[in-house]
Order: C-alpha cells, then structure tokens, then sequence
C-alpha cells in the first residue's frame, strides 16, 4: 500500500445525519486522520444514491480518495441496501476504468448484539468487494454493542469506549503510513464495552421503559394474530 493523502469516509446508515453511530465512529476516525496529517471528506450512502447526479459526485469523490472507508450498521448479517449498493456502484465504476487508482479500503462494522462475531459476515463481503474494486484490502474494524454508542461523539461516551478511541487511533496512524490495520485494533475493536450479562440487562431495562412511555407495558404478550387455541 501506498502512503495515502487523502481520506472519503461513507456512512452506511440511512438514519439522519448526526444520529448514527457508524457516523460516530467514521466522524472519530476522520478526526484522527486529520491529526495525522490526511485530508479528508465525508459522504452519506442515502444521500449519495438519490439521484444520478448525487452518484456522479460521489463517484468523483470516490476517484480523489486513495483510502476509502466504510462504516456501516450491520442488518441481520450483512450490509444496510444502500451500503451494499454503493460498494456495487463503486465496483462498477472503476472496473470500467482502464487503468483504475490505487488505494486501499477500511470496513467498520457495528451491531447492537452483544457478541461482536455477528459482523463476521459483513466484513468478508467487504472484503470480497475489496478484491473486486481492485483495493488493498486494510482490514475490517467491528464492534459490538453499538447501541451504546447511541450516535454520541465518541469522545462523549465515556470511559466504556475507551477501547473503541484506542482502536480508531491505531487504524488512523496505519491507514495515513498506507499500512493494514494492525490486529491489535482490530481487537481492541472487538472487546465489549461491558460484560454481556450487563448488556442484555440495560436492554431490557430500556425496552421496558419504552413499552410503558408507550402505554404498552401491560401488554407486551399480546398475540393478536394467533390462530387456534
């Protein structure tokens, strides 16, 4: 890989801007790329795939970066439709090219289960697209118990991200010396912000709370469409 100058980070969610946690945790990266020296630009996927025209500049966009990242929720097991588009449109683009730039491709991926393996998945279609777009392949970033992270700065979070700050600090420092990123952010990445049994109890705290705002707590049950006895 070669040193890269210049950065584009695609957020994958499709939820308003400044209310993800994949921007989040791009926003934090793009950050410490700066720090290092890169310059960098930012590109919603949903906003992207709109029209032809939004496509046109985000491919342009896709052409002046040599390090494109990608942070994405995962869905089920794999990428959100417009991510999974992009990286399509993407791949398209530059094997239409005779001789396509160079330059290298990050994934981060988060869920809201608590086990981090859940983004297996998704990372290795991320780097099978990679192979494809003719991009080194820099490594897959994933992380667990996103919903911690509730789209806060990640700087805000506390000291539960510790881990997650340490991790995108050691990917920003690679990525700018045109290096993978090393396993030890990789595994950082992947330690959990809190012990599971933790996690699946403030889920259910949380999700009891939101049945009684919704005046639903007494019903949680109900099994309207059951058929037979």
């Amino acid at each position: 890989m070669s040193t890269p100058h210049n950065a584009l980070l695609l957020i994958g969610s499709a939820k308003p801007k400044g209310e993800s946690s994949s921007e989040a945790l791009a926003n934090h990266l793009a950050e410490r790329l700066r720090a290092h020296g890169m310059h960098t630009e930012t590109c919603h996927v949903a906003m992207a795939m709109r029209a032809p025209a939004q496509t046109r500049e985000f491919l342009q966009a896709v052409d002046r970066a040599d390090a494109l990242i990608l942070a994405f929720p995962l869905y089920v097991d794999s990428l959100p439709y417009l991510a999974t588009l992009a990286l399509e449109r993407i791949a398209a683009h530059r094997q239409s090219r005779a001789e396509p730039t160079s330059g290298s491709f990050l994934a981060i991926a988060n869920c809201g289960f608590p086990e981090v393996a859940h983004n297996a998945t998704a990372v290795a279609i991320c780097q099978q697209f990679a192979e494809e777009a003719g991009y080194a392949w820099a490594g897959g970033l994933a992380l667990g118990m996103g919903g911690a992270i509730a789209g806060r700065p990640v700087r805000e979070v506390g000291g539960i991200a510790h881990n997650v700050v340490s991790a995108l600090e050691l990917a920003a420092k690679a990525i700018a010396a045109g290096n993978p990123v090393p396993e030890d952010a990789i595994a950082l990445m992947a330690k959990p912000f809190i012990p599971i049994t933790g996690y699946m109890l403030m889920g259910d705290i949380g999700w009891l709370a939101e049945a009684r705002r919704n005046h639903v707590l007494t019903r949680l049950g109900a099994r309207p469409f059951r058929q037979g006895p």
